[in-house]
């Protein structure tokens, strides 16, 4: 009788968490529409914006092409869409947040708002520096390493799923000193080691920053450094977050 009582409970508790999850990614969907609104109405604005530092770095007369008769429309139109996901981001990051905080710990509830609010903060301020300082660079480094005779007209589309994908690159790219302070406040990694393994750390962020980056040093490098200098940012966020040792797993939640 206990066996299928307990049973009984497992499926129910599943099932509500389950629900949860459901209402969660509805909200985020329903935010997310609802920002896509005034994104649609501006998508050539937002194109316009998205391209000007390409645009800036361009040789006189040479402009963006548009190699597909529908480009012109469904370019700024997934755009669009993209920048609502974008804009979206704090309500996603809350509904994961809300959905995950009534496991956790009470005490642990206490920085996990902090965190939070520092994971949205790191996201966009990833997004800021690929636009205000990684793309002049590189889109500069690509006109001026343009060989003699050739013209640089690059395809809408093309550059928008370039420049997305740095946008969205970096601003994961900034979450490394709240995934360290996970990795060190859950105990799944101590953050003596994470010192001590410095030289691997830096390696693997500069193959990360290869695959996330276009095949040139430049680019690679303007998300490595930075990645590696946020990684020792959230070593000391962790000595702030987490003086002492991670806390007892058989205490119980709030």
């Amino acid at each position: 009788m206990s066996d299928a009582g307990d049973e009984k409970l497992a499926e129910s508790t599943l099932l509500s968490h389950l629900l949860e999850l459901r209402d969660r990614l509805l909200r985020a969907l329903v935010a997310t529409f609802v920002i896509s609104v005034p994104c649609l109405f501006f998508a050539n604005d937002i194109f316009t914006w998205l391209s000007q530092p390409l645009r800036a770095r361009l040789p006189e007369g040479a402009t963006l092409i548009a190699t597909s008769v529908v480009a012109p429309f469904m370019t700024p139109f997934k755009l669009a869409l993209l920048a609502a996901v974008f804009f979206a981001m704090p309500v996603i990051l809350y509904q994961v947040w809300a959905f995950v905080a009534p496991g956790l710990y009470r005490h642990e509830r206490r920085f996990a708002l902090p965190l939070f609010v520092s994971s949205v903060i790191l996201f966009y301020a990833g997004a800021a520096f690929a636009y205000f300082v990684v793309f002049p660079v590189i889109f500069g480094f690509f006109v001026i390493t343009t060989p003699e005779g050739v013209a640089m007209m690059t395809d809408i589309t093309q550059y928008m799923d370039f420049s997305v994908l740095l946008f969205f690159a970096f601003g994961l790219a900034f979450e490394i000193p709240v995934a360290t302070v996970l990795l060190v406040r859950t105990g799944l990694v101590k953050r003596e080691k994470l010192a001590k393994n410095r030289g691997y750390v830096l390696l693997v962020i500069f193959i990360v920053a290869a695959f996330l980056t276009p095949p040139d040093p430049v680019s690679q490098t303007l998300m490595a450094l930075p990645m590696y200098a946020l990684y020792e940012a959230g070593m000391l966020m962790s000595r702030a977050l987490v003086p002492g040792k991670p806390a007892d797993p058989e205490e119980d939640p709030a």
